[in-house]
């Protein structure tokens, strides 16, 4: 029985889309829809599809009725299922701010919800499972994020220099990042639009002359305020685009979020590897609900030193892996040039997609074409070739 498929993923439709990227990369015409996340994996919400050899079957059926053969004995055991979701972003509108659980912290508070007879639908309700939520991202362009809370000496800086936050510095030099934070997100709206209002007053009129450069806080801020449904009452996730690193990546290169880390994708295009959870708790640049109490027990307050990392190219000179500590998955990135072989044995299931060129990769007699935009699955303990008669960019996803 060949350990290879063919896999098509699923286009997820959510407002802070694009329109072009997606469609161009699966080659499928540009839509009016907004074409946010593709997804590649076997998530209950929106499995992928593998063609077998009596048809198409779900990814998350095949691997429920071939657990072991499909994960191998270790995944399968520890994980019980495809234990992470691979996804390419198309972020043109900022996503919310937001912090994930620990898989400790995750369990009690899914817990806790069900016990209380929170409806998994409810849009108050913070836990949809009992995982964690780390996550990486490799640039596929040049990408900006928010993420966590600016070194000390810098964060004095900014609210010495900004003069609407002048009088939030003897706050954060009496009770550092949780006073500073708590003090911000437990305002009234009036509050907060006192202090916002003039600085959005100041700073739109700049941002709609092309005055303010991506590295700037300010240009966050008035593009949060452009693109915002609502500007009666300012979102108070404003406050944290000056309290947080803003982040550049360039082509190739990853950021991994940990949990408690506050971070923002903010704009670009990206590969998204990450646990299989829904676990969010959002702190703001959004309609959805904020539980201020529940997001501050998260928080990791502490200056965080952005790790943007190039990750670390393999013996062959062809795989780079970006090493993380999650236990959940890892994310490569193999680059081909023109007849040159990658050779490898999948010790537990693995994903790969083709974001450049095209190549042809061949398991046990089996061989697949596959060009941009399209996908295989392997199951453990496959080998396998992949070649390329020009050049190729393949993302693989699997677990350490």
């Amino acid at each position: 029985m060949s350990k290879l498929f063919a896999l098509k993923g699923k286009i997820q439709h959510y407002a802070w889309g694009g329109t072009h990227y997606i469609p161009q990369l699966l080659g499928i015409e540009s839509s009016t829809e907004k074409c946010a996340e593709y997804w590649l994996g076997a998530h209950a919400n929106a499995p992928s599809v593998i063609t077998t050899a009596n048809g198409y079957q779900n990814l998350d059926s095949h691997i429920a009725s071939n657990r072991i053969e499909s994960l191998g004995a270790e995944i399968a055991e520890n994980f019980g299922r495809l234990p992470f979701l691979f996804k390419v972003l198309d972020v043109k509108d900022m996503l919310s701010i937001q912090v994930h659980p620990t898989k400790i912290e995750a369990e009690k508070g899914f817990k806790r919800e069900n016990e209380l007879g929170i409806p998994l639908t409810a849009p108050h309700r913070n836990y949809k499972d009992d995982n964690h939520k780390p996550e990486i991202m490799v640039a596929l362009s040049e990408f900006w994020l928010l993420h966590g809370f600016l070194p000390k000496n810098e964060l004095i800086e900014r609210l010495k220099t900004t003069p609407e936050f002048v009088d939030l510095l003897p706050v954060f030099e009496e009770a550092g990042y949780f006073g500073l934070y708590k003090t911000v997100m437990d305002q009234s709206d009036d509050d907060s639009n006192r202090i916002l209002k003039p600085l959005v007053n100041r700073i739109m009129p700049l941002y709609s002359q092309g005055k303010l450069d991506k590295s700037t806080p300010d240009y966050w801020a008035a593009k949060a305020v452009d693109t915002a449904a609502d500007t009666d009452v300012l979102d108070k996730g404003i406050y944290s685009i000056y309290f947080f690193n803003i982040v550049k990546t360039n082509i190739g290169e990853a950021v991994f979020q940990d949990a408690g880390i506050p971070h923002a994708y903010l704009e670009g295009q990206n590969m998204e590897l990450m646990a299989n959870s829904d676990n969010v708790l959002r702190g703001g640049l959004t309609p959805k609900h904020v539980d201020v109490p529940e997001l501050l027990k998260h928080v990791a307050f502490e200056e965080t030193i952005p790790n943007v990392m190039q990750g670390t190219l393999q013996d062959d000179n062809i795989e780079r892996i970006y090493k993380t500590p999650a236990p959940d998955f890892e994310l490569s990135k193999i680059d081909l040039k023109p007849s040159e072989t990658y050779q490898s044995k999948s010790k537990t299931a693995q994903i790969l997609i083709v974001i450049e060129g095209e190549a042809k990769i061949t398991s046990n007699g089996k061989t697949l074409h596959i060009g941009k935009g399209e996908s295989v699955f392997l199951e453990a303990n496959c080998e396998y070739s992949i070649v390329s008669q020009s050049t190729a960019t393949l993302y693989k996803a699997t677990a350490p």
